[in-house]
């Protein structure tokens, strides 16, 4: 530590600093990494079962499920500030928008006479 260094106690440098990153224990992370390898097996079984119109449902959810655990805890944005859960929640509106006009154009193709 130089001599205009200052040392910031832990609790105060959490809340004021943007810079400073919060340190997640090991253990979370393996935490984390078991229930996404266990949606990979969730993901597999599923896929051998003919479940009908829930087949995209399911998918989709255990895939929002992964995607959840990601980036709160590998993107670091359960500890971020509030904005960057805005953004964030932004981007998951955003991909359900784009998925649901996706799959509206998906099912409406078969009412057209060239698609018959």
């Amino acid at each position: 530590m130089g001599p205009y260094e200052q040392r910031i106690p832990r609790e105060q440098s959490s809340h004021h600093d943007p810079m400073v990153h919060h340190i997640i224990p090991v253990r979370t992370y393996l935490l984390v990494f078991g229930v996404l390898f266990v949606l990979f097996i969730l993901t597999v079984v599923v896929a051998f079962f003919d479940l009908g119109l829930l087949n995209f449902v399911v998918a989709i959810s255990i895939a929002a499920a992964k995607a959840v655990l990601i980036i709160l805890y590998f993107m670091h944005v359960r500890y971020s500030s509030r904005m960057t859960w805005v953004f964030a929640g932004a981007a998951f509106v955003w991909l359900a928008l784009m998925l649901g006009m996706t799959m509206a154009d998906y099912i409406s193709r078969s009412w057209l006479p060239i698609y018959r």
